[in-house]
């Protein structure tokens, strides 16, 4: 199952959570896609990040567990954005 929607931020390593109200899912990617850190549930006022990651997704809370996404996972952007390709 492929989450539905999610903010997708470039050339980005690190993500935030001040002002939000209620926690998120967030996935870190490579520059071939590849996931290389998740964070399932990140509360709010919180602040995370990841060296090895160039994009981060930003998902509704439970989708990392409902996708069943896994570091070295390869993920697909549609929706007019696309990851690179190795």
């Amino acid at each position: 199952m492929a989450p539905q929607e999610a903010l997708y931020f470039p050339r980005c390593q690190s993500i935030h959570t001040s002002f939000m109200f209620m926690p998120i899912d967030v996935v870190f990617v490579d520059d071939t896609g590849r996931i290389v850190r998740v964070l399932q549930d990140l509360r709010p006022w919180r602040v995370a990040m990841c060296r090895e990651a160039s994009a981060v997704l930003e998902l509704a809370a439970g989708q990392i567990r409902a996708c069943e996404l896994a570091i070295g996972d390869r993920l697909s952007l549609t929706g007019g954005t696309s990851l690179p390709q190795a």
